[in-house]
């Protein structure tokens, strides 16, 4: 699947290395520092209502992990999928009367257009789960045949043409916890009452007769009456949410991969189960850290689908509001913390956009008018850029601290410096921010 296109990344002068990041598993700050090639997974979108201001503030946060260690001198390899099939996507289609087919294809191509419009660098490989059917059916199998996977009977509404039951594939948590390293609540550091409500609440089916456990999740949903369904070695059907995207990242990326990111609604049940699901394929950890960003709240309540408190990114595009606006306006937030949306600080990203284009835009006059003071008067006191620079460097790679960087630009706002294009280019290849007038 296309991605869509790459913005421009400006290198700037000066040192920088690898940064600190939260670890969710260890709830602490890891260094985030690759060997060779910085490996990233974020998971992506299920393609409808896309793209609220939570999906936004999830994907700027891996946005500006990538420019930090780009900034250091890493190459990066980032992968990301789409859940273009999936039980809330299928709901929605029968809902509005619309092919699910053709509602993905319309929602990742809103997805595609705001994530452009807002700066976020595009994945390497942008993956849908119709694209790896095949593959993931052949791990489900790989599971089976391990004694890592089991069957449980569908009930007699589903029943196939011969009165035969279709059997769901389910993963086996005993089993995997005595045969491999990995262990329920790694990710989480969650109690099973915990995870037993979060499981209900976010797609799993704890009272689910003939499990052998009730956190166990699917792997393989049998076919059921007009439901899309596709052939494979386990038998019609469709995959289950978890073992998708461990597939799609252990095909792109391997193990032991980098990071893995998403937002903080999905450490239980996703991302504890997807590594368990890699962990059982492969014999190596998925991932080398965990990290989470914070949810997004509207008018109260959290942001979601299912609220329909949703701030849509193309909605205030279409009202004419500057996208570096709203990419300002979610990096004046810490990307672990929860926050909520409100026209303010829309307001105060559209000032500080100003604000800062009057200062450091390459076209403005007091950039022009600082230019020439340097030139023409070598003795004035400057303000060192270099120095403004590396300060929004570091607080970056302390577990990328967007507002102290703001911060420390917005105090540079009407000082003289002795370099202001340097501030401009860090502006833009650190934050994403261009203020080239362009």
């Amino acid at each position: 699947m296309r991605s869509w296109e790459r913005p421009e990344i400006i290198s700037v002068p000066g040192e920088s290395s690898a940064p600190w990041l939260h670890d969710t598993r260890t709830d602490s700050l890891v260094l985030a520092e690759p060997s060779n090639t910085a490996r990233l997974y974020v998971c992506g979108i299920t393609p409808y209502d896309a793209t609220h201001i939570g999906h936004a503030n999830t994907y700027l946060a891996f946005d500006t992990l990538q420019r930090v260690w780009i900034d250091a001198g890493f190459p990066v390899h980032f992968a990301q999928n789409v859940t273009d099939i999936d039980d809330p996507l299928l709901e929605r289609a029968s809902a509005t009367g619309v092919d699910w087919r053709d509602l993905a294809e319309s929602q990742v191509e809103l997805f595609r257009t705001d994530m452009e419009a807002l700066g976020i660098i595009p994945p390497d490989d942008f993956v849908a789960v119709t694209e790896v059917i095949d593959e993931v059916a052949d791990a489900v199998s790989q599971l089976l045949k391990a004694g890592l996977a089991y069957a449980v009977p569908t009930d007699a509404s589903v029943a196939s043409a011969d009165g035969t039951l279709p059997t769901d594939l389910y993963f086996d948590i005993e089993a995997a916890e005595a045969s491999t390293d990995w262990t329920l609540g790694d990710e989480s550091n969650l109690d099973r009452e915990t995870m037993r409500s979060l499981f209900a609440l976010r797609g799993g089916d704890p009272d689910r007769s003939g499990k052998r456990d009730a956190l166990d999740p699917m792997l393989w949903r049998a076919a059921r009456l007009g439901e899309p369904a596709w052939e494979s070695v386990v038998g019609a059907g469709r995959p289950g949410w978890h073992i998708e995207c461990s597939v799609i990242a252990l095909k792109e990326l391997g193990t032991d991969f980098t990071v893995q990111g998403g937002g903080s609604d999905l450490i239980f049940p996703h991302h504890d189960m997807s590594a368990g699901h890699a962990q059982a394929l492969s014999g190596r950890p998925l991932a080398g850290l965990y990290s989470h960003t914070g949810m997004v709240a509207y008018r109260g309540e959290k942001m979601s689908k299912s609220l329909g408190n949703l701030v849509l990114v193309s909605a205030l595009r279409a009202e004419g509001v500057d996208p570096r606006a709203i990419r300002l306006a979610l990096l004046s937030q810490h990307y672990r913390s929860n926050w909520e949306w409100t026209q303010t600080m829309l307001d105060n990203a559209i000032a500080r956009l100003s604000a800062w284009e009057a200062s450091f835009g390459s076209e403005s006059e007091a950039v022009r008018e600082s230019q020439t003071e340097a030139r023409s008067d070598s003795s004035e006191l400057m303000g060192s850029a270099s120095a403004l620079a590396q300060s929004v460097r570091l607080a970056l790679r302390h577990d990328l601290d967007t507002p102290e960087a703001l911060r420390l630009i917005d105090l540079a706002i009407g000082h003289t410096l002795d370099d202001p294009r340097l501030v401009n280019h860090a502006i833009s290849a650190l934050l994403g921010i261009d203020l080239s007038g362009a």
